[in-house]
């Protein structure tokens, strides 16, 4: 029997990518849908705009959308709801019980909730029990550009550490949401403005590889300098970086940390997990969004054009699906890997 599952946001773009995800998943079965009131009381079909490449399942086409109240028959919800009213949300669901695996940055540095890529940081869950939410919780992902550079260099942190971070990120337009960029805006051109996205990328990796201490995160000892830019990609950030290790490594090394990484999620049989969370491309002109963002469920990060960096040690790009291991996708694993060991009493 699969476990009833609720989402916050429905309407929205990260909403329908839950949607997608969670449809047919073998654990998870979509049992609520909650949106602002202009959607509630509305079938699902009727309230959102739906720009899905498939068509709307036919059993959450006919559910009717909830206001974002604690009374949806569930006891997890993913929250893809926007930032601006999201952090109350999320707080009133786990007051009422609720775990609450968040897409939205409201409590990403609250100091007892974790920010989570299962892959990298799967002990900072242990947070959670320091929670003021009774029986309820709140976990969160990264930001979805974050999320790629942090699997890309879980490896090279874990065998020969990582001192300094350079990147520059060509992010795709399905990262500002629907409507999203205006085509004037973007068609012949690059936004070399993210707003908030910098800031995230430079401080959101010291917690994540931070050190689970006394039932605090001392945040990691690294540099870290971002630059971000948009692009006219629909789906699939790629990252520019270039990296300053604690110790010498051969080019051979560092592909070798790559290719054999293997983390919880691949060890457990996840069902969102890729196979393989960071592959590497031998040919020069790879990754590339349109060829490689949806292998390995799109879960996986691509990276490649590893070479010699004449001011730092190494430089490379790596390419993350933004709106699935970026966003849902990321959220849904979150909760299996939670589920697994144990953190979700059902």
């Amino acid at each position: 029997m699969k476990i009833p599952v609720g989402i916050l946001g429905a309407t929205g773009s990260v909403g329908q990518k839950f949607i997608q995800l969670l449809n047919n998943h073998p654990w998870f079965e979509i049992s609520a849908l909650a949106a602002s009131e202009k959607s509630a009381g509305k079938p699902y079909a009727e309230a959102a705009n739906w720009f899905g490449s498939d068509q709307i399942p036919e059993n959450v086409a006919r559910m009717t959308v909830r206001n974002c109240t604690p009374d949806l028959n569930c006891s997890i919800v993913f929250s893809g709801l926007d930032s601006g009213i999201a952090g109350e949300i999320e707080e009133d669901f786990a007051r009422a019980g609720y775990t609450v695996i968040s897409n939205s940055r409201n409590h990403r540095f609250d100091p007892d909730v974790p920010l989570l890529i299962p892959e990298v940081n799967p002990d900072h869950l242990e947070l959670i029990h320091q929670q003021k939410y009774g029986n309820g919780c709140i976990v969160t992902n990264p930001n979805c550009s974050t999320i790629g550079l942090v699997l890309a260099l879980k490896p090279l942190v874990e065998r020969f550490g990582v001192k300094t971070v350079s990147v520059t990120t060509m992010q795709a337009l399905s990262g500002a949401g629907y409507p999203g960029v205006a085509s004037l805006d973007i068609v012949d051109n690059v936004t070399p403005y993210i707003s908030g996205e910098e800031e995230k990328m430079e401080s959101e990796p010291l917690k994540i590889f931070g050190t689970l201490q006394n039932n605090q995160i001392r945040p990691a000892e690294m540099t870290i300098s971002a630059q971000c830019n948009r692009v006219a990609v629909l789906d699939g950030h790629t990252e520019c970086v270039s990296v300053k290790l604690n110790q010498p490594a051969t080019e051979t090394e560092l592909i070798s940390a790559w290719t054999s990484f293997t983390a919880e999620p691949q060890q457990l049989s996840l069902p969102t997990a890729p196979c393989h969370p960071v592959y590497y491309h031998k040919d020069a002109r790879y990754p590339q969004p349109k060829l490689h963002r949806n292998r390995d469920k799109g879960m996986a990060v691509h990276t490649g054009r590893l070479r010699k960096d004449p001011i730092l040690d190494y430089k490379f790009v790596l390419l993350v699906h933004n709106t699935v291991r970026g966003a849902a996708g990321g959220a849904i694993l979150n909760a299996e890997l939670m589920l697994k060991k144990g953190y979700i009493k059902l």
